[in-house]
Formats: C-alpha cells, structure tokens, sequence
C-alpha cells in the first residue's frame, strides 16, 4: 500500500498549488481522505477531509475559503487546491486514508491508517 503525495513546492504568498494524493495497492474509493500539515517545530494538523463519494467535505477554519479537496476514485487521487496561500501554510503536507466507517471527527488523525510520505509547501512573504 503506498500514498504518494506531490505537487509541492515554493510560491509566492497569495499564490496557489494543487497537490495530488495517489494510491495504489488499496482500495481508495470506500475511503474518505484527510489531507494534514506540519509546520516546523509545530505538531500535525488538520487541513481538510472529503468522503468516500466525494459528497461531503470538511476543512479546518485556517483552510476554509481558500483550499478546495477533491477526489477522482476512478484515478485513486485526492487533490487539495491551495489557493491565496500565505506564509503560514508553509508546512509539510501529508495525505492519509481514513478506516471505512470508522467513528468519531474525521479532524483528528486516528482512524487514518494509511499515510502519504509527504510534500513540502513552502509560502514566500
């Protein structure tokens, strides 16, 4: 099982990046999807969710009106759009793949059993 995450890189504040989650050797689309951040010297943050179907979505109030998440089941990919991004998002970004019907918020990290390596974001002042 392997999540791949890319799509990273270094951008001007109030510029955009879209990232991209790509599984393979799971079942991707019975699963809903959670996209987290870590900034340096911080802990692993929520970012935002999306449902199995796509059809519901959750963000974290830092993420809300600027980043849209999106999935496309029939390539096994999660996007995250990164728009008017700021120095703050700067992070690591990782992709994780939720348990089915697994309880409790999808803003907390247990229940993601599966986790992407990671891409860098990096937001310019």
């Amino acid at each position: 099982v392997q999540l791949q995450a890319s799509g990273g890189g270094l951008v001007q504040a109030g510029g955009s990046l879209r990232l991209s989650c790509v599984a393979s050797g799971l079942t991707f689309s019975n699963r809903p999807v959670g996209w987290f951040r870590q900034a340096p010297g911080k802990g692993r943050e929520f970012v935002a969710s999306i449902s199995w179907s796509g059809g519901s979505t959750d963000y974290a109030d830092s993420a809300k009106g600027r980043f849209t998440i999106s999935r496309d089941n029939a390539k096994n990919t999660v996007y995250l759009q990164m728009n008017s991004l700021k120095p703050e998002d700067t992070a690591v970004y990782y992709c994780a793949a939720r348990l089915p019907y697994y309880g409790g918020s999808v803003k907390s990290d247990s229940g993601y059993n599966y986790w992407g390596q990671g891409t860098l974001v990096t937001v310019s002042s």
